[in-house]
């Protein structure tokens, strides 16, 4: 049974998900001494500490496009992630290591990218694809920590620093994207990770770092299907 999947959905994902995340950027800290600094040196502060970790968790919420996104994924920087993401209502679990992306879609998102015929032939099994596939690709900047802080950072327009205050309990200095209405808020002690990303109005959401470097276990899925295959009807 031949079963062509576009996967439209999978492919747009990440890009969508990443401009979403542009939309503030910030920093803190002023027992690490990041609080006494200006803003652009804030951001720049917590862009280094965060591509020097070996882990983290990055989890929320965003609404790109009038679509709502949702992500809950556990990155080691060099080696790649895992994780699952939602997007407008559409879901899948996402594994990346050793330069294959896997994915495991429920079968409302099977159906949408391939139609009745692969929501019954998938359902329950894992995709995977090169990397580097066409397919694939964008998701995979996902699971790419280095990648995710590098994008996330340094894209932004004009910065305001803000007063200190806390997230989850956590002493945190804010920086202001006054372009884009998003803050970035940064570790006020310790190293300066960046710990939460807002931003508000249409396209608005929240997206937290936490678990910096925490141990993380990647596993290739057994069994997985080749999504060549299933293109080419073998």
């Amino acid at each position: 049974m031949r079963v062509r999947l576009p996967l439209p959905a999978v492919s747009a994902l990440g890009p969508v998900l990443l401009a979403g995340l542009l939309g503030g950027c910030g920093g803190s800290s002023s027992g690490n001494g990041v609080a006494a600094k200006a803003p652009t040196d804030i951001v720049a502060a917590a862009k280094v500490a965060a591509e020097g970790a070996s882990s983290v968790h990055v989890s929320g919420s965003i609404v790109s496009g009038g679509l709502p996104i949702t992500l809950d994924m556990d990155l080691l920087a060099g080696k790649g992630g895992r994780g699952q993401l939602t997007e407008n209502g559409l879901g899948f679990e996402l594994i990346q290591t050793g330069g294959t992306v896997y994915i495991k879609g429920t079968p409302a998102f099977y159906r949408h990218i391939g139609g009745t015929a692969a929501a019954q032939l998938l359902q329950g099994k894992w995709l995977k694809a090169p990397t580097t596939s066409k397919e694939f690709a964008s998701i995979a900047s996902l699971t790419d920590l280095h990648q995710l802080v590098d994008t996330t950072l340094t894209n932004h327009g004009t910065l305001a620093k803000g007063a200190t205050t806390t997230v989850d309990g956590q002493k945190v200095v804010g920086v202001t994207d006054t372009a884009k209405d998003g803050t970035l808020y940064v570790a006020e002690a310790g190293q300066p990770y960046p710990i939460e990303i807002t931003k508000s109005g249409a396209g608005g959401g929240t997206i937290t770092f936490d678990r910096w470097n925490e141990s993380v276990a990647l596993a290739a899925p057994a069994n997985a299907i080749d999504i060549t295959q299933l293109q080419s009807g073998h």
